[in-house]
């Protein structure tokens, strides 16, 4: 009896490992990372979000580094999901209608290519699902402006600071957050209510 139930166990951890395995990360740039992170913290299916900086020339950028808008990078959300929860695309749906994704290198206030509006695909999948969704937004004119979204491959993920991580939960009352970030998870809680962790 002891022999068995220590191999059920095992199995169990197994089985455990297996699922954990199974996540896949996407990877997002739209505007201030404090936003983004916010949004996507909040929808069932994904396990983490990290804030950081990709597609850039330097290793290991500041945030100031990044801030000055010459290092290339672009400030981006690493979301890590469990596809059985939820899909790349509906990832991709909250991505674009949770943004402009017509303005070129800005986001409200936030002007610079560090704002851009790109996805960073991590497979030939995510590529094919990237560049299918954005050539249906333009042909229907979704946003009756051409989709301006960069569509490219990853790079190195650099982690933001600790202090931008979770941001929004940290801060909510800072003036930032209140004005630009809570609208956003507002809109987010209207249009994607069923998405939404219980």
């Amino acid at each position: 009896m002891k022999y068995l139930t220590t191999m059920i166990l095992i199995l169990l951890a197994f089985e455990g490992a297996d699922a954990q395995s199974k996540t896949q990360k996407a990877t997002f740039g739209m505007g201030c990372f404090w936003c983004s992170e916010a949004l996507f913290d909040r929808l069932e299916g994904v396990t983490a979000v990290r804030s950081g900086y990709e597609g850039g020339a330097i290793p290991n950028p500041s945030y100031e580094d990044v801030c000055t808008g010459t290092t290339g990078h672009a400030e981006v959300i690493e979301v890590t999901y469990n596809p059985a929860k939820i899909t790349y695309d509906e990832l991709l749906e909250v991505f674009w209608k949770s943004h402009d994704p017509t303005t070129l290198n800005r986001q409200g206030a936030d002007v610079g290519t560090q704002y851009r509006s790109v996805v960073f695909y991590n497979s030939p999948e995510q590529k094919a699902t990237a560049d299918k969704y954005k050539a249906e937004l333009n042909k229907t004119m979704a946003f009756g402006k051409p989709v301006v979204t960069e569509i490219t491959k990853a790079q190195p993920f650099y982690v933001a600071e600790s202090y931008h991580q979770d941001y929004f939960a940290k801060n909510s009352n800072q003036p930032y957050c209140r004005l630009v970030v809570q609208p956003k998870i507002e809109k987010l809680e209207k249009i994607f209510k069923a998405k939404l962790k219980k």
